[in-house]
């Protein structure tokens, strides 16, 4: 781990009164600065990996008060500068944001390492805010995290062809990537968020049929209105990852037609293919059914997690674990694709991790379907306490959300 000398200063200006304003009021117009002086020999250091602050700080309320209903999001900027593609974003010890995120040279002009362009979806690169979290910006052109073997990179060894829905965790020692890839989901670990270890396949992850093995109850994809039935077997798609007591959890989605969230897990350092199923699969279910078969509006909510439930994004709260979740009810008939997206919410019944789980009844939230493309894929972070969502209310922006008291 890099660490910066002791002439490093960083003073952050947070401009006041978010906290307290309400959708009926008006948000001032945020101008926080961060400043660093430097005064070192050679290039500014590589900031350094800090664990999350706990969310609740300073008297911002947590998605427990979310939960409640005695808190909202708010919009703050509807434009951060992120590109379409779906991102998970840390705060560094030096108060620089970092987002990781999927990037291709349709969406952000992305390269890979030999310098070729990305093809859609792309790989995983970095987005940078010096400004709090407001605003980012990227390496002109953005190029993908991960070495590629040899020039040119290898689209199958170096998953250039995706490295789709990177999701990060860190627990003082060594942050943990995961991120799909062909619908298996691949686990890498750094100690200073720059330098990455190989890909490792979690075991028994992927989208497979029977013949080719046997899958639980709960993996097995079942029939869907308006989607052909192909394959059997589900356990993988757009991760999520958290890490507590050197033990990794990353969840996937299971099954589809009704989908669930699942998860596997292991040691921070293990090997990880010999992760295990978490004792409660699936920690919860989306919808029974499709719901009425020719709608698509709002009073098509509570089927909003039919199809597929992934993307998970952990946080504990007190004794409890909260997830913000994709759900995707599919395509309405005559769509070319999935068209109906919308973010759910959970939370655990116990203090253990590994479920049962409970589903927000408010689900969706934010938006009623159908939602746009990305929304489902939300990006908490917490900043001084206060507990901030990135995420995709248009099409081809991703915007910034503040939690505040109603």
């Amino acid at each position: 781990m890099t660490l910066l000398p002791k002439k490093l200063l960083l003073l952050l200006l947070l401009a006041a009164g978010l906290a307290g304003c309400g959708p009926g009021g008006a948000l001032p117009t945020p101008t926080p600065t961060i400043i660093y002086d430097y005064s070192g020999p050679g290039p500014t250091p590589t900031p350094w990996l800090v664990v999350q602050e706990e969310p609740g700080g300073n008297g911002h309320p947590t998605l427990a008060d979310f939960w409640a209903g005695r808190a909202e999001f708010v919009v703050e900027v509807e434009d951060t500068g992120l590109p379409r593609g779906e991102s998970d974003t840390i705060v560094m010890g030096n108060g620089e944001l970092w987002s990781y995120l999927h990037a291709s040279d349709r969406s952000a002009g992305a390269v890979d390492r030999c310098g070729d362009p990305v093809e859609f979806p792309g790989c995983t690169v970095i987005y940078k805010s010096t400004d709090g979290g407001y605003t980012f910006h990227h390496d002109d052109p953005p190029v993908c995290l991960f070495e590629c073997r040899r020039c040119p990179c290898d689209p199958e060894k170096d998953h250039i062809v995706q490295q789709q829905y990177p999701r990060v965790h860190y627990d003082g020692e060594t942050m943990v990537l995961v991120y799909e890839y062909l619908g298996r989901v691949m686990l890498r670990r750094s100690e200073d968020g720059v330098h990455w270890s190989k890909p490792r396949r979690v075991d028994e992850t992927g989208i497979w049929k029977l013949w080719l093995a046997d899958c639980p109850a709960a993996e097995r994809i079942g029939p869907h209105p308006f989607v052909r039935y192909d394959y059997e077997c589900l356990a993988g798609g757009p991760p999520g990852v958290y890490i507590e007591d050197g033990t990794v959890y990353v969840f996937v989605a299971v099954g589809q037609n009704p989908g669930g969230m699942g998860c596997y897990y292991g040691p921070v350092k293990g090997n990880a293919k010999r992760f295990k199923r978490c004792a409660h699969n699936p920690l919860f279910r989306g919808a029974e059914e499709y719901g009425p078969l020719e709608e698509k509006g709002p009073q098509t909510n509570p089927y909003f997690d039919f199809r597929t439930i992934s993307s998970a994004d952990v946080i504990k709260i007190g004794e409890r674990y909260y997830m913000l979740y994709e759900g995707v009810r599919g395509p309405g008939r005559g769509d070319p694709g999935d068209s109906q997206f919308g973010l759910g919410l959970a939370r655990s019944l116990t203090d253990r991790i590994d479920g049962p789980w409970e589903k927000f009844p408010g689900n969706p939230i934010l938006v009623d379907l159908p939602g746009n493309i990305g929304l489902g894929h939300a990006d908490l972070v917490i900043i001084q306490g206060q507990t901030i969502l990135y995420t995709a209310l248009e099409r081809d922006k991703r915007s910034r959300l503040a939690l505040v008291w109603k």
